[in-house]
């Protein structure tokens, strides 16, 4: 290692290091949990239709049903609300 790289990793304090690392780690976990809410969700309850759609089952219809209902009181593009029957 050269002399001046010495000396940053000298002047560069361990917890201060940490501390930055521990900051950015929080920050994408709070990121990560606030964007859960709606595109996610979409594309779950997207597959959940098209499994329904295979097997025609009425009970899961129903579930499905009060999920893209309280999808749609919270998100933007609303879904259509399926028919079981």
């Amino acid at each position: 290692m050269s002399l001046q790289w010495k000396l940053i990793f000298r002047k560069i304090n361990l917890k201060f290091l940490i501390i930055i690392l521990l900051v950015i780690f929080i920050l994408g976990v709070i990121i990560a949990f606030s964007d859960y809410s709606c595109a996610p969700q979409h594309m779950i309850l997207n597959n959940d239709v098209s499994y329904y759609e295979k097997s025609l089952d009425p009970e899961f219809c129903e579930i499905l049903v009060e999920k893209i209902s309280s999808f749609n009181d919270i998100c933007e593009p609303e879904m259509e609300i399926l028919d079981c029957g």
